[in-house]
């Protein structure tokens, strides 16, 4: 059995977490601790309140008592507003307060790009234009590209957990981009555990999502490797995988643009 410890802010979409546990059908356990989230906003002022040591620590003691082997902190956007070097010294506490190997949901996306071989991605967020532009940088200072974003301006994660298929469906061809090899949805507040094949298959190419990449993260941590393809290019064996998108030039005649909210240009 292997056990992946999730820290997760408040009360949104945190049963996503066990969804996925039972789509990876094997012996991988995934408990959830929800820590104070505090105000529940899209700021940067509030989410920096929401990472900060103190209330990630509050979780860990439940997390050891369950036999985790890992911890992730399932917060995109409160590890990403720390910046690169925030960022990292907010696992790196996180890590020697528990004892265990830790990570956060930023760094599950960067690794989970890398992983699959891209260097080009677009983002569809749910957030205000300021806050997805922290995750844009991120990405960047991480070394990807970023040939897109699309921000849709929720400004709580209480109204981004009421989004369904339909939503996700229409933030991810939105977001799209010829030049993109994959598109990112980095929002732990929303659902998607159940709507993977569905994003991948419409616009062709590898969809990560905070949820998927929280999970995937805290097993790579475990050094567990597991394989399930209904849950993405991501999760599938090395033999199943989508090759990366062909180069934008190849692709730009069949690309349509597809409606959606003004498209934020890196």
């Amino acid at each position: 059995m292997t056990t992946v410890g999730l820290l997760y802010p408040g009360r949104r979409a945190e049963d996503d977490y066990p969804r996925l546990e039972v789509l990876l059908d094997s012996d991988i356990r995934l408990p959830v601790v929800r820590t104070d989230a505090g105000e529940d906003a899209q700021r940067v002022d509030a989410l920096l309140a929401t990472g900060t040591a103190d209330r990630l620590a509050a979780g860990i003691a439940e997390l050891r008592l369950a036999g985790a082997e890992s911890l992730v902190w399932a917060s995109a956007s409160g590890s990403f507003v720390y910046g690169w070097e925030g960022a990292h010294q907010q696992i790196r506490t996180l890590a020697r307060a528990a004892g265990l190997p830790a990570s956060s949901a930023s760094f599950g996306f960067v690794h989970a790009v890398r992983k699959l071989g891209v260097s080009r991605v677009a983002v569809g967020a749910t957030y205000p234009q300021d806050i997805t532009a922290h995750f844009t940088e991120f990405l960047r200072t991480a070394g990807i590209e970023v040939v897109a974003s699309r921000s849709s301006g929720v400004r709580t994660a209480a109204e981004a957990a009421g989004w369904g298929r339909a939503e996700l469906l229409e933030l991810t061809g939105a977001a799209d981009h010829p030049a993109a090899q994959a598109v990112l949805l980095p929002d732990t507040a929303l659902r998607t555990a159940a709507h993977l094949p569905d994003l991948e298959d419409l616009v062709g190419k590898p969809v990560l999502t905070a949820t998927q990449v929280t999970v995937w993260e805290g097993l790579r941590l475990a050094d567990r490797r597991t394989w399930a393809l209904h849950l993405g290019a991501l999760f599938a064996r090395p033999a199943e995988a989508p090759a990366p998108a062909a180069e934008p030039r190849a692709r730009a005649r069949a690309h349509t643009p597809r409606p959606g909210r003004k498209r934020d240009q890196p």
